[in-house]
């Protein structure tokens, strides 16, 4: 069976990118347990899939590391200081680029991933029960993998 070259999830039956767009309509709903943790489940994606990040992954690795050492309250810490710093009030900054998914990003992890969306996802359809721990443990494997 073929595997994501990014992340080494299997590639069947959903590609990873599928599973992702299935759990940002889960995100998007705004309800538990999947709305709060918008933020540390597109940076575990990003961060296991370089290409589609849109800088150098230090923020994704940031909030990666604010959620394990101090949960949800720490991390909406630092995304509402991201969110005033993004305010339409600060001008003159450049917005960040999306790289050239062709290029290889200097920084990943050469190593395959201990869990991934596949993982999270269970059966496709990311269900309630448990998706907190899944979510925690697609975290700790990621960071892992960028040490």
């Amino acid at each position: 069976m073929e595997s994501c070259a990014e992340c080494g999830a299997p590639a069947g039956p959903r590609s990873c990118g599928e599973l992702f767009d299935v759990l940002l309509a889960l995100d998007h709903s705004r309800r538990a347990p999947w709305g709060p943790l918008h933020g540390v489940s597109v940076s575990c994606f990003l961060l296991q899939h370089p290409s589609r990040l849109p800088d150098d992954g230090a923020t994704a690795r940031e909030i990666l590391h604010a959620y394990l050492g101090g949960g949800l309250d720490e991390v909406n810490r630092l995304v509402g200081r991201a969110r005033r710093g993004n305010s339409h009030r600060v001008r003159g900054r450049p917005s960040p680029g999306v790289r050239d998914p062709a290029l290889p990003h200097r920084d990943a992890p050469r190593s395959r991933f201990s869990v991934t969306v596949h993982d999270v996802a269970v059966d496709g359809t990311f269900p309630s029960p448990d998706f907190t721990d899944r979510v925690k443990a697609w975290a700790a494997a990621t960071v892992d993998a960028w040490r």
